[in-house]
């Protein structure tokens, strides 16, 4: 597991592809409201509200990474992986999503779960939760 924050994941994410992790495997977030301030982070790691986690694999050898990356509630924007691993298009508009974390430079950071009038992210933890009635196709009862 290796930390970082924002400034250095992408210069840490080229290293790795380089050593040869040519598959991400994973791609999410994390949002830790409930846990500020007290995180399990290495010394030296500044805990944020949100967490990038990003699982990279090698196949020769057979090696697994996992990045955790720290980004901040103020500037919840952090570089796209998708010039390196074009597979983590779908990944990267899941998390925008979800958490409302951009990637810059993504081809097409729309949302890809909720519908685009959708009005907030819904893994956020200040994300007010409700019931929202679920219809069967082909019913003539809502419940």
């Amino acid at each position: 597991v290796l930390h970082t924050d924002v400034a250095g994941y992408l210069p840490l994410v080229k290293v790795l592809h380089d050593e040869g992790f040519l598959m991400c495997a994973d791609l999410t977030a994390a949002d830790y409201l409930a846990y500020e301030p007290v995180r399990d982070v290495p010394a030296g790691v500044e805990a944020e509200r949100f967490e990038l986690v990003v699982g990279l694999l090698r196949f020769d050898p057979t090696e697994r990474v996992r990045i955790r990356v720290q980004v901040p509630e103020s500037a919840t924007t952090v570089p796209t992986l998708f010039e390196l691993y074009p597979g983590s298009d779908a990944l990267e508009r899941e998390v925008f999503d979800m958490f409302g974390i951009e990637f810059a430079g993504h081809p097409d950071l729309t949302r890809i779960l909720m519908p685009e009038d959708w009005v907030g992210h819904p893994l956020r933890k200040d994300y007010a939760s409700g019931r929202i009635p679920v219809q069967f196709k082909g019913s003539t009862t809502a419940r």
